[in-house]
């Protein structure tokens, strides 16, 4: 996505920030592939687990890889150009939020660089899971409740429009999300809402005639 110099959303920090999310490679290369939990949790975390192995025996089932996609980075990056935003993803709710669509500025841009994973609790990713359906937030800051957060510090965002991908039995997968370190103005917020919404439809089309290649 290029810079626009006279735009104040694309204006890139004077120095290259020192903050990164997780990078998928590093956390795989530590704790090896994804895969289902072995054993069961109990107490307050039993429903997230059985949750989580309902995503797994889904996702098996369909044949939908668990790792970095083409063509769900393909929708992650027409999602966040039609937006006007600098970061995109399809993101799925496994022991870590898994970016298997992921676009986001060049490398040399100035730009927080964030990799594949991210911690569950992290982000308002968790908030959209939880009410199945979208999450507009054109400014973070509007809003005591979801101003406080990691991803507010670690990469400096502004924005969020998050969409939930449901699967037709009703099991929550994950997420499409954009994000951006510029506020959006309120009157812009139903249009990138509903961006969200039709990639989340686009992402459970892929998903529903996996395997992806």
């Amino acid at each position: 996505m290029p810079h626009h110099p006279s735009d104040p959303y694309r204006a890139p920090h004077a120095t290259p920030p020192t903050r990164s999310l997780p990078r998928h490679d590093a956390w795989e290369a530590a704790h090896g592939p994804i895969t289902a939990p072995a054993t069961a949790l109990t107490g307050p975390q039993s429903q997230q687990a059985a949750e989580l192995a309902q995503r797994y025996e889904l996702l098996t089932r369909l044949g939908v890889p668990t790792v970095a996609n083409e063509e769900f980075d393909d929708l992650a990056r027409d999602m966040a150009a039609q937006a006007g935003f600098l970061y995109g993803f399809v993101n799925l709710f496994l022991e870590e939020q898994v970016f298997v669509g992921l676009h986001q500025p060049p490398a040399d841009s100035g730009y927080v660089i964030v990799g594949r994973t991210m911690s569950r609790d992290h982000g308002w990713c968790p908030e959209v899971m939880a009410r199945k359906k979208a999450l507009p937030l054109h400014d973070v800051h509007a809003s005591p409740r979801f101003s406080s957060n990691h991803v507010v510090d670690a990469v400096g965002i502004r924005s969020y429009f998050g969409a939930p991908l449901i699967h037709d039995s009703g099991i929550v997968l994950g997420t499409v999300c954009v994000i951006d370190p510029g506020k959006r103005p309120l009157s812009e917020a139903v249009r990138i809402r509903d961006i969200t919404i039709r990639t989340s439809a686009a992402a459970m089309d892929l998903i529903a005639r996996a395997p992806i290649g």
